[in-house]
């Protein structure tokens, strides 16, 4: 049992917690929620000891090994395996132990037996595959992978170590959408105690069976998963705002009486009472509520169909092809999502598309007007660390005043005083809008976004999804966050085996695949593309979104008409048309009238027609 009790704190003059309780029973998996800088690292330090407590204290049974990934493993010769069973230092000593007492090789081989020694390697390789790596990666050394590829060497080595209190600090940050479902599972099975800090839902909908609130320097516990949490907690606001409103209104009316009645004789008796009474009251306030800060994407002009089209393209790097057979088309108000592991080549080809890189053979068109708008997580690392939001704005837009260009980051929740802080001081969720912003700045007619939803907390997550729903122009999204996918994607394409193919089932039926290792082509279920066995149960993505275009287009054309009649009526209404002299030109609006009214006729048809259609393949 892990008990935090009563604990105070403050970092640089800041106070993180206090009087800070909560008890996490033996075994529990719980995820560690708040918003962004409330102090849930700092909490984990203080688990660990690296940091003193200035009151309470926290409490863990003794001997208890605490286990997390703090930095990435080195760039060394030592196997991926080796470097995964040193984790196991009791096992690692054993092995090394050399003895020549009977007593004690037999002390040795039993405690080996004990904790399951002999199939290490096995457990060792299933979690390094789980995490993304083939079993001829095994035996490769660390120094032949990147930082991102040696994090997950980390974890995998904190996984088999087993430690009696697991902490992970946002693990799927280095993790593909593959290894991030393959976590999710692995952490349900995990023997001991796990506090997860995570801003993904579907972990923390799958994985956990308890949350931890970090919130106005306080710990609440709330047993079940995220959304059940998130219920209770709007429950919880929903009533504290309610009692804030009445307290509110009893206040007012005492301090009017006291207003009113307290230099008056007769009255300053119970006056006074009645101030003695508002300072006893103790303020009920709203818990501190995370609002929506919303993401304000500028909108582009439309373009005509296709805006991007490739046939027979193929892309790679020094004229080896990574991806070939390419044939694709994007329209405007496309939402893609790109699904496979990781080094299939999903950001190969969005470097295709946002035109960092060149084709090698085939075809490609772009419109000619065709802005493309490109965030990646290493542009955020690009930001130059020591020039203020403000400053990188100025490069891009030298001639707006600095009240235009404070009002873009804030439309990007980046306060007035974030906007003159060094990049280097900001938080990484600060960070990541202020790339965003420099990615959308030019209101592209594409948006490409790699994993955009790092260092984001929730809430900016769900102002993310309302800003792409409201976005007009088409997005390509690679990104581990399933409920981000779900939310945002109506087209799935499959990057694998050195090409890409449209994608006609859903999300749900990937998971499961991946999750039971099944390989998501054509004849196991998930219909890939091209020589497609089944038919898919309902009309497919592409026909659902041509039918959204319709009716939206349709809806424009009756919008646009609306407006002709209005101006057309307010012209016919002047009485200086009906004039003698004016005849002609009177019969020439009353043509345009008759023919605007027909047309509006033929619109409102073709668009309930479209509507129709449209509710009926949603309901097959």
């Amino acid at each position: 049992m892990l008990r935090i009790d009563d604990i105070s704190f403050a970092m640089a003059g800041r106070p993180l917690f206090e009087n800070a309780t909560a008890i996490i029973p033996e075994g529990h998996k719980v995820g560690l929620v708040g918003r962004n800088g409330t102090g849930k690292t700092t909490l984990f330090r203080l688990i660990r000891g690296e940091l003193a407590l200035e009151g309470g204290q926290i409490a863990l049974p003794s001997r208890t090994r605490i286990g997390g990934v703090a930095q990435e493993v080195p760039a060394s010769q030592t196997s991926l395996l080796d470097t995964v069973l040193a984790a196991d230092t009791e096992r690692a000593a054993l092995l090394a132990e050399e003895t020549d007492d009977p007593a004690r090789i037999a002390e040795i081989q039993t405690r080996l037996t004990d904790i399951d020694a002999w199939s290490a390697e096995a457990r060792a390789a299933a979690i390094l595959k789980g995490l993304g790596f083939d079993d001829h990666e095994h035996s490769q050394p660390c120094a032949n992978f990147s930082g991102g590829w040696r994090m997950r060497v980390a974890l995998a080595a904190v996984l088999f170590a087993q430690p009696d209190l697991l902490l992970l600090d946002e693990p799927t940050n280095y993790l593909d959408l593959e290894g991030a479902l393959w976590l999710e599972g692995y952490l349900g099975r995990y023997p001991h105690t796990v506090i997860v800090i995570s801003h993904d839902r579907g972990l923390l909908n799958r994985a956990v069976g308890g949350i931890l609130h970090l919130e106005d320097r306080k710990l609440t516990f709330y047993p079940g998963n995220y959304d059940q949490f998130a219920r209770v907690r709007a429950e919880r606001l929903a009533q504290a705002e309610a009692e804030s409103r009445k307290q509110e209104a009893r206040r007012a009316h005492l301090q009017s009486y006291v207003d009113r009645f307290r230099y008056k004789a007769d009255k300053a008796r119970q006056a006074q009472s009645r101030l003695k009474a508002l300072a006893r009251m103790t303020p009920i306030t709203s818990p501190q509520e995370a609002a929506l800060r919303a993401f304000t994407f500028p909108q582009p002009e439309e373009l005509s169909p296709p805006i991007v089209r490739i046939e027979g393209g193929s892309v790679g790097y020094d004229g080896v092809p990574v991806l070939k057979r390419l044939d694709l088309r994007i329209d405007q108000d496309d939402r893609i999502a790109l699904l496979g592991k990781n080094g299939q080549g999903k950001s190969t080809l969005s470097k295709l598309l946002s035109g960092r890189l060149e084709k090698l053979s085939g075809k490609m068109v772009r419109s000619a007007k065709l802005r493309i708008g490109y965030f990646a997580q290493h542009q955020v690392d690009e930001l130059v660390v020591d020039d203020t939001p403000l400053d990188h704005l100025r490069r891009l837009r030298p001639t707006e005043t600095p009240a235009k260009l404070r009002a873009r980051l804030a439309g990007f929740g980046l306060t007035a005083a974030q906007a003159d802080t060094k990049v280097g001081e900001l938080s990484g969720g600060q960070k990541a809008r202020l790339s965003l912003l420099i990615a959308t700045i030019d209101a592209p007619h594409m948006l490409i976004l790699d994993e955009p939803t790092n260092h984001l907390d929730i809430e900016s997550r769900e102002a993310l999804v309302e800003a792409l729903t409201a976005y007009s122009g088409a997005v390509v999204l690679v990104s581990h966050d399933m409920h981000l996918l779900e939310l945002v994607a109506d087209r799935l394409w499959l990057v694998g085996d050195g090409t890409v193919r449209p994608y006609e089932s859903d999300l749900d039926s990937y998971r499961a695949q991946l999750l039971s290792r099944d390989k998501p082509t054509a004849n196991k279920g998930a219909k890939a593309t091209g020589d497609t066995v089944a038919k898919p149960k309902r009309a497919s993505r592409d026909a659902i979104l041509a039918l959204r275009t319709d009716v939206r287009k349709c809806e424009e054309r009756v919008e646009k008409l609306a407006e002709m009649h209005e101006k057309l009526s307010s012209r016919l209404a002047d009485p200086g048309l009906y004039t003698d002299e004016k005849v002609a030109e009177l019969e020439s609006w009353n043509r345009k009238f008759a023919e605007l009214e027909e047309a509006m006729e033929r619109a409102e048809t073709l668009w309930i027609t479209a509507q129709e259609k449209l509710d009926k393949a949603l309901a097959q």
